[in-house]
């Protein structure tokens, strides 16, 4: 499995780190589980439908932060991926925590994969 960065996504990593200095290794470890099952898994994560794309575009709702001691799986961090079984590719568009924003930014997924 290949994975990808939009660079709006590094952008997003970039001001995340300066909140959540272990968000490298808790992205690690996300990315071991994608290896594992890269398709959507309720209720942890699950797919954006209505986009009017091909391409399969998945939120994870549950991602464990170390430096949110105490909160576990319920950090309220978000990650949105474009996942490519064909290509075997997984592309990262987005990184948020729920506080700061409401829902994904369904623009820049559209921008990016229509």
């Amino acid at each position: 499995m290949n994975f990808d960065e939009l660079s709006e996504f590094q952008k997003d990593l970039k001001l995340l780190l300066k909140k959540y200095r272990t968000l490298h290794d808790d992205l690690n470890i996300v990315k071991k589980v994608l290896l594992i099952a890269p398709d959507e898994r309720p209720p942890f994560s699950f797919r954006i439908d209505q986009l009017g794309i091909k391409t399969c575009v998945i939120k994870v709702r549950k991602i464990a932060c170390k430096s949110l001691k105490g909160k576990g799986v319920n950090s309220g961090l978000r990650l949105v991926y474009a996942y490519f079984p064909d290509e075997q590719k997984i592309t990262f568009v987005e990184l948020y925590h729920k506080n700061d924003k409401d829902n994904e930014d369904r623009n820049r997924i559209l921008v990016n994969f229509s």
